[in-house]
């Protein structure tokens, strides 16, 4: 018979982190700033927006801007509706919609478990992640909604190139 220690938690160092995907990548939000899950969808297109905005949808009588993660990614858009986040803005006074290609379970980590980004990452990649956490299936890149944030990624520069080109957004 084996003999078990008990492990003692320290709650101040655990996260709840929500999973997802996009692509082949797997990601995690703290649940805390994930206001709620919206589910399958497909955002309104907007005219002349940047190619990082996936549209907008409706949500409880307002108008929520998407950010679509897979184009951040430098990934090809999904043909198909998506899976949308609703994410807090700065002190919770605005949200905004993330677009990824699915939402998985909720897990719990340590804090501590987070390693800083590998240094090989370019520079969208680095403006986007806040971090690793090594998980049996691979690594889970650690996102800082705020990073995501439309307004933000308009202010970093890094995001602004690709631009629809036609009203419709065909190329």
């Amino acid at each position: 018979m084996r003999n078990t220690a008990a492990i003692e938690i320290d709650l101040r160092d655990t996260m709840s982190m929500c999973s997802l995907r996009a692509g082949a990548g797997l990601f995690g939000i703290e649940t805390v700033q994930i206001r709620e899950v919206l589910g399958t969808t497909s955002p309104q297109r907007v005219p002349l927006a940047p190619e990082y905005i996936a549209g907008v949808v409706p949500h409880r009588g307002e108008i929520l801007t998407t950010v679509n993660f897979r184009v951040l990614l430098g990934l090809e858009r999904r043909a198909g509706p998506g899976c949308v986040l609703v994410l807090d803005e700065e002190e919770g006074r605005d949200c905004f919609g993330l677009l990824v290609d699915g939402v998985g379970g909720v897990v719990t980590l340590a804090r501590s478990a987070l390693e800083a980004n590998p240094s090989a990452l370019d520079a969208r990649s680095m403006a986007l992640f806040d971090g690793v956490f090594r998980m049996p299936a691979g690594l889970m890149v650690h996102l800082d909604p705020q990073q995501l944030r439309p307004s933000r990624l308009a202010e970093s520069g890094m995001f602004a190139a690709a631009r629809r080109r036609s009203y419709g957004g065909q190329r």
